[in-house]
């Protein structure tokens, strides 16, 4: 069964804004999509730059090296078709924002 891990509280995390984590042995990137907490990979794979410090525009984040494009819902790059980072499940309780670590 998969374990919640507490990254970081609601208010560290203002709406339209990214936070880079580490949690679980694994480099995270939580993003508040308009009262909506996301995570995905932190790490890009283009050059490794942190998606957590990246603009947030709607719900999409850019890569602060190199200008990457990623659905902070899903990891999806939009600038390079196929390429991807991992999703996290996120669950917001009271005021902690917990992370789901994979098996």
């Amino acid at each position: 069964m998969p374990t919640e891990v507490k990254v970081a509280r609601v208010a560290d995390l203002p709406p339209g804004t990214g936070l880079a984590v580490y949690a679980g042995g694994r480099d995270i990137a939580l993003f508040n999509l308009g009262g909506e907490v996301v995570a995905i990979g932190n790490e890009c794979p283009h050059q490794s730059g942190s998606l957590g410090d990246g603009q947030v525009e709607g719900e999409i984040v850019i890569c602060p090296l190199h200008g990457w494009e990623f659905d902070a819902r899903s990891g999806a790059c939009m600038t390079v078709p196929g390429e991807s980072v991992p999703r996290y499940r996120v669950r917001v309780q009271a005021e902690d924002i917990l992370v789901e670590m994979p098996d």
